[in-house]
């Protein structure tokens, strides 16, 4: 029985550690958020996601800064971009990275529960299919200009 026990915890902690492996393979850069103004209701949060392990995905994204948050991308429907939730989130390929700009694929923020002010800090977990859940603190930056031609308009 003890052995058992042993074996299992041992499967536990082989587990644990391949799972904080793959999540240390993964590197946030260049991360910031920001709202229309200090009465909106949504928010995005822009940045670059590096994958130095295997193949993965970003599923999904979650914040108590808002009451919904997830994957978005612009998509051109009649000539007009228009904002589509991306269920099957975005790609990371072993190597690769996923780029989130103004204009592009970013993490929307819908049902804001306070504003985002410049210099203040969101917390943000993204959720991979295999690495797993990432937290981290993205910054405020209401002053950043879109890169030439990458509007965020809703």
């Amino acid at each position: 029985m003890l052995s058992t026990f042993r074996a299992l915890a041992a499967l536990g902690a082989i587990a644990l550690s391949t799972t904080a492996a793959l999540a240390a393979d993964i590197t946030v850069k260049d991360a910031y958020a920001r709202a229309a103004s200090p009465a909106a209701k949504t928010g995005a949060a822009f940045l670059m996601i590096e994958n130095a392990g295997p193949d993965d995905r970003l599923v999904g994204a979650k914040s108590p800064a808002a009451a919904r948050v997830e994957l978005h991308t612009h998509i051109e429907e009649d000539g007009v971009m228009r904002m589509r939730h991306v269920e099957d989130g975005f790609a990371l390929p072993e190597g690769g990275m996923i780029t989130m700009k103004r204009g592009g694929d970013h993490v929307m923020f819908m049902g804001l529960t306070g504003p985002f002010e410049q210099g203040a800090r969101v917390p943000l977990t993204l959720v991979f299919e295999t690495a797993g859940e990432m937290q981290i603190e993205v910054p405020v930056d209401l002053e950043r200009m879109p890169e030439k031609g990458h509007g965020h308009s809703h």
